[in-house]
């Protein structure tokens, strides 16, 4: 019964709803170990599946520890948190982001690297096989903001292969991009590899060389805000460690 807390893509309302509807940590559970406590994570959307298992299992290996994940874009997160959000651990889908909060983060450690793929419905109903194929006309393409990281990669490898994309529309993070794919809502869509491996059956996934070109880097920081920075540590250290790093692994993440 894990609490995941909802990230809108208007910043404004974002900073609204933090500061109206933090999420409201359970109960202490009596401990066996000296890491107790209840902590808030801030993570890119791309780590959505990743993060509620590591979650889980650092609740497990530690109890008496709680963990509440919100996820979203990372530059909204990021904005949230310059303004005051009540987050204890940042995790951000590229450095840029992580960089924009400066002194809050302490001591940034990457620990995941990620590239894109393009993702379309499963029977491909335009016929998509590169990159190129989704500038042509009448191809129905959803890719993330420019200000997200995977919107940032997206116009990256299309600078990388001297192709121009005219999206129908840009995300606020990738899994809104991956979910138009999924509804039927679009041809293709540009999302992670670890998104498309993530969705199984739900679309196919087609690689293009020129995603070798963007690497997004993957930073976790404990928050020097942070009321617990005991625990806040210990739960981004979990995630860069070999028990982490794992799990990312079996998700399709790359090392950094």
């Amino acid at each position: 019964m894990r609490k995941i807390a909802a990230v809108l893509i208007s910043a404004t309302v974002l900073l609204g709803a933090t500061a109206c509807s933090a999420p409201t940590p359970a109960a202490t559970k009596t401990s066996s170990t000296g890491v107790t406590g209840s902590i808030i994570v801030y993570a890119a959307a791309s780590l959505q599946a990743t993060f509620t298992q590591l979650a889980s299992d650092f609740e497990d290996a530690n109890p008496g520890t709680f963990v509440t994940l919100s996820f979203g874009g990372s530059s909204d997160l990021a904005a949230q948190i310059i303004a005051g959000a009540p987050a204890d651990v940042f995790a951000s889908a590229d450095t840029k982001n992580m960089d924009k909060i400066g002194a809050r983060a302490v001591t940034p450690t990457n620990f995941a690297t990620n590239v894109l793929e393009i993702a379309v419905p499963p029977s491909n109903p335009a016929s998509i096989k590169t990159l190129a194929d989704l500038a042509k006309a009448g191809v129905k393409t959803v890719v993330c903001a420019p200000q997200v990281p995977c919107g940032a990669a997206a116009l990256g490898v299309e600078q990388a292969a001297g192709v121009t994309i005219s999206p129908v529309s840009q995300e606020s993070s990738v899994t809104d991009v991956l979910g138009k794919v999924v509804a039927g809502e679009a041809d293709a869509g540009l999302v992670y590899v670890t998104d498309v491996k993530g969705a199984g059956k739900k679309v196919k996934g087609i690689t293009f060389p020129e995603s070798a070109k963007v690497v997004n880097t993957y930073p976790i920081a404990s928050l020097s805000s942070s009321k617990d920075g005991v625990l806040a540590k210990a739960f981004a250290d979990y995630v860069a460690g070999p028990k982490g790093l794992a799990v990312l692994k079996a998700a399709g993440f790359g090392t950094p």
